[in-house]
């Protein structure tokens, strides 16, 4: 909508252009050929018609989902699972063959989009149809289940429907469904710790199956919002089976576990590289993955800088232990994320010293840096010594020099987001200090003052040496 705006307003002013005299008439027709003029109203007719087959669609499912509870308890078993399915099937079968109809006529023009539009949002409306089929069959034939398998065997389902449509809108619903999915089981496993499920085994492995299965996806539908989503989805569920923050309150759990949570999200997203891939011969995702480390060590720095996390736990705290079922993740995924990042590192070493000779350069330097001493502290709190207060010293400076190494290569490069994001994770670091520890309140209205005189002065300087340059 951004770019049709855009191309309205362009259209506008070359027709005043073209009134005045500034312009040609085969300029004009130039500007149209490269700007597409003449779709401004085709894809604005498109937007309406999905409007309204949005709007539509949600009637038409309220309607249908008010008749078959009218008359679920009068309808046989037979007749409710013929129902079920003839309703999914139908609206499956609509919808694929709208999506999938030609974008090119006979005569090589391109056709509207308003059936391939219907054709996607019948397909989400089928997807939404398959988790209704599978709690009610599962009533139906007294099948007991939990809302956790529910979810995460709709979320399989939809999943399925994304491999074989390459639709990204039901691969960000997939990854939504598993991602319920995962958060209900992991309530439900903390009250059935002897009970064996295949639910519980996806939990427990989540992070392994949002990576092989969402990564292929996101090429296959050539999507970064499905890359990303995954990639987020993989480092929280990461995090939350391996509980890094609470082991580093005990000494009797593995401290090797503490170092590998923090550290590998980072070291996996930035040696990401598209080009491991044997069919892939562009980098479509590395950025993105590389953008994800940074987001990912400002986070884990900010966490880690507050006292609070290295101490020892309050009386409402219990020791963890080796097995229990929800901290407890399979040495099966150690060994297959550890060997996927050590291959993914060595690949990006070789590759950049073929381009070469000198080395890594300082922004790799750095990066590693920051993996060693985000494995190392931790591991040296548990398994040596405890130092609550070096280890909060350490990762302060950690978080400064981030914050400052992010505003250099903004101002380097004239990046806007990534200057802004080094100061403000700078002014972040600076008022959680301040409220952390006890301050009286003249001292916090005088930082608070010297946060605001900064962030207005750095600003004005940056937008200047910008306009200048």
């Amino acid at each position: 909508m951004v770019l049709d705006n855009f191309r309205r307003k362009l259209r506008q002013e070359a027709q005043k252009w073209r009134d005045e005299g500034i312009i040609s008439s085969s300029c004009y027709q130039d500007l149209g050929k490269r700007y597409q003029f003449d779709n401004l109203e085709i894809a604005a007719r498109d937007r309406f018609v999905f409007i309204v087959i949005a709007i539509g669609s949600i009637l038409l499912s309220l309607g249908i989902i008010t008749f078959v509870a009218a008359n679920w308890q009068a309808w046989s078993r037979d007749v409710k699972f013929v129902i079920l399915l003839s309703l999914f099937f139908a609206t499956t079968i609509t919808g694929f063959y709208s999506f999938r109809e030609p974008t090119l006529n006979a005569e090589g023009k391109k056709q509207p989009r308003s059936k391939q539009l219907l054709g996607e949002g019948l397909l989400i409306l089928a997807a939404l149809i398959l988790g209704a089929n599978i709690a009610l069959m599962a009533q139906m034939f007294n099948i007991s289940g939990s809302t956790s398998q529910l979810f995460l065997c709709w979320g399989l389902g939809v999943l399925i429907m994304a491999y074989g449509l390459s639709l990204t809108s039901l691969g960000v619903l997939s990854i939504i469904l598993l991602q319920i999915g995962y958060w209900t089981g992991l309530g439900e496993l903390s009250y059935s710790a002897t009970d064996f499920s295949w639910s519980r085994l996806l939990v427990q492995h989540m992070p392994l199956v949002i990576w092989l299965l969402f990564v292929p996806l996101a090429y296959l539908c050539r999507s970064r919002w499905i890359f990303a989503l995954a990639a987020i989805a993989f480092t929280i569920s990461l995090q939350f089976n391996l509980n890094p923050l609470q082991r580093l309150a005990y000494n009797n759990t593995a401290p090797w576990v503490a170092s590998f949570a923090f550290a590998l999200p980072a070291a996996l997203f930035w040696s990401y590289d598209d080009l491991l891939f044997p069919t892939i011969n562009f980098r479509l995702f590395q950025p993105l993955a590389q953008s994800l480390a940074l987001w990912f060590f400002g986070t884990l720095f900010y966490v880690l800088s507050f006292y609070w996390v290295w101490q020892y736990p309050s009386s409402g705290f219990y020791p963890l232990t080796t097995n229990s079922p929800i901290r407890s993740f399979p040495l099966i995924d150690l060994g297959i994320l550890s060997g996927l990042v050590v291959l993914q590192w060595l690949f990006m070493l070789r590759y950049r010293n073929s381009l070469t000779r000198r080395g890594m350069d300082i922004t790799n330097v750095f990066i590693t840096s920051f993996l060693v001493i985000v494995a190392l502290v931790p591991f040296w709190h548990q398994a040596v010594t405890r130092i609550p207060a070096l280890a909060v010293f350490i990762f302060n400076i950690l978080l400064g020099i981030f914050a400052f190494g992010l505003m250099r290569h903004g101002i380097e490069y004239g990046d806007r987001r990534t200057f802004w994001g080094g100061m403000l994770l700078l002014t972040l670091q600076i008022i959680s200090r301040m409220w952390e520890y006890d301050t009286d309140l003249i001292f916090r209205s005088f930082v608070f003052a010297m946060c605001g005189i900064g962030i207005i002065s750095a600003g004005l300087w940056f937008e200047r040496r910008i306009t200048v340059k």
